[in-house]
């Protein structure tokens, strides 16, 4: 779900905030993406190569101390990013944040 900010109450971001993911990447074809923070809303990881599009992921909420595993299965790990969007209730605004394993 993709929200469209109103261009009369859009807000700007804070001017830190903290990347809410910890990764464990012990198994590259599996690395598990840990919430280490708030509840965020609206979680999409995408994993792309520079030949493959790739694959979309829809986790919803994922709240404080969730665990969430990526498969990257038939990918080359060695030529993937992947990339976390999500919503922060707090400000109601989209973040992105990309990682490679």
């Amino acid at each position: 779900m993709t929200r469209s900010p109103d261009p009369t109450t859009a807000r700007t971001p804070d001017a830190s905030y903290p990347v809410p993911w910890r990764i464990d990447r012990r198994d590259r074809a599996h690395p598990v993406v840990t919430n280490a923070a708030d509840g965020v809303d609206f979680v999409r990881a995408f994993a792309r190569t520079s030949t493959d599009p790739g694959r979309t992921m829809l986790w919803g909420r994922v709240r404080p101390g969730e665990q969430l595993e990526i498969c990257l299965c038939d990918t080359d790990v060695d030529d993937v990013v992947v990339t976390l969007a999500w919503f922060r209730p707090d400000d109601g605004l989209e973040y992105v944040w990309r990682f490679v394993v």
